[in-house]
């Protein structure tokens, strides 16, 4: 169900779901490879999501929802879009398949433009319940499931819809703003692709910003060869000493040693989370197993 933020509510900012965010992004490499997650290096064009006035309303909302399931590589899967008056912005049947029920809020009749992106949530929960893949608290799911339009190429959409001024306020989805630029960027970073362009609104394309500085810190994190001088002072001391850093999961190393053997440290990954471990020995070069990254360290 795709969460429809009341019009005048005030608009959720920074980056409260985080650690749930980043477990998303491991669970999606973990579920679908990295070949599978490289499958999706196309984004869903503007022009496949755009849906005017003068498209017939049931045919337009079905070329939509048809382009959007493409994105996601669903290609034998069918959504009958319908329309009714409810609170949240859209919500999906989910069954067997092939056909699937997308209801959707009875705004969209006439505001059309973020049709798409409503969409793009409950093709989604398609995509993840087709997948077996998901979180076995309610909320956590809903962030999974943002996370996976997002990352794999919809989502960007969900952002677009955030608007924010004087006049009004909306967002789409159950991450804050600042959180969906965070998943963009990161799959801007490994497809090099810039969605900054496709951005409607000038409030999305400030988050994107935010959230992409917070993405390229991960980049920049001790062991890895880019961090910056006061990272590779701490993580020195912490080295000498042994100690595990009081910072969020997403970013923490560890030093571990086994049966006194030769120490290693651990870290996550920088592209999908994945903890990589390699031994304490200075520079080196690691790759990660899971999204087979090839990290430049200095450990």
């Amino acid at each position: 169900m795709t969460h429809n933020g009341r019009p005048g509510s005030p608009v959720a900012h920074g980056f409260p779901h985080l650690p749930t965010v980043r477990a998303s992004i491991t669970a999606l490499f973990r579920r679908l490879s990295a070949d599978g997650i490289r499958a999706y290096a196309t984004s869903l064009a503007p022009a496949d999501a755009a849906f005017d006035a003068s498209d017939d309303l049931y045919l337009g909302a079905q070329r939509v929802a048809s382009a959007v399931v493409r994105a996601l590589r669903l290609p034998d899967a069918r959504m009958v879009v319908s329309f009714r008056p409810m609170e949240e912005a859209a919500a999906v049947e989910l069954a067997a398949g092939p056909e699937y029920f997308v209801e959707v809020n009875d705004r969209f009749r006439t505001h059309r433009r973020d049709l798409a992106a409503a969409l793009s949530h409950e093709v989604a929960h398609v995509l993840l319940h087709r997948l077996g893949l998901g979180f076995h608290d309610t909320a956590e799911n809903e962030i999974l499931t943002d996370t996976a339009a997002a990352y794999l190429g919809a989502g960007w959409l969900l952002l677009d819809a955030y608007r924010e001024d004087a006049l009004t306020r909306q967002r789409f989805g159950y991450l804050t703003p600042e959180e969906f630029g965070f998943v963009l960027a990161k799959r801007a970073a490994l497809f090099g692709e810039d969605p900054s362009s496709w951005f409607t609104s000038p409030q999305a394309y400030e988050a994107y910003v935010r959230g992409r500085a917070v993405a390229e810190r991960d980049l920049r994190r001790a062991p890895l060869a880019a961090a910056g001088p006061v990272a590779r002072l701490r993580y020195a001391r912490d080295r000498r000493a042994g100690a595990v850093p009081a910072r969020g999961a997403g970013a923490a190393y560890r030093f571990e040693s086994e049966d006194g053997g030769p120490p290693r440290v651990s870290f996550p990954c920088p592209v999908c989370g994945q903890r990589v471990r390699v031994p304490v020995r200075g520079r080196l070069r690691a790759r990660c197993g899971l999204c087979r990254t090839v990290l430049e360290c200095e450990t």
